[in-house]
């Protein structure tokens, strides 16, 4: 668990705020598939949009966190 708590550490400290803002679209996205109730109508639309989104976002993240964990950067 340290190595995975200073990998995350390191991760926050060579980011910057665009990295930031990644992240919490990121998350926004995932929480609205969640938790998000809207009618049935409209459903389908929001989900396709956040998964979308959450794709775009989570791909670069982690390719930036996993090359820090394996010492590459």
């Amino acid at each position: 668990m340290k190595r995975i708590f200073a990998s995350a550490d390191e991760f926050v400290k060579q980011s910057d705020w665009k990295d930031l803002a990644i992240i919490k679209f990121c998350l926004f996205s995932i929480g609205l598939l969640v938790g998000l109730q809207i009618t049935g109508t409209c459903k389908k639309g929001v989900r396709i949009a956040a998964s979308v989104v959450f794709t775009l976002t989570y791909i670069p993240l982690m390719v930036k966190y996993l090359k820090i964990l394996i010492g590459k950067s």
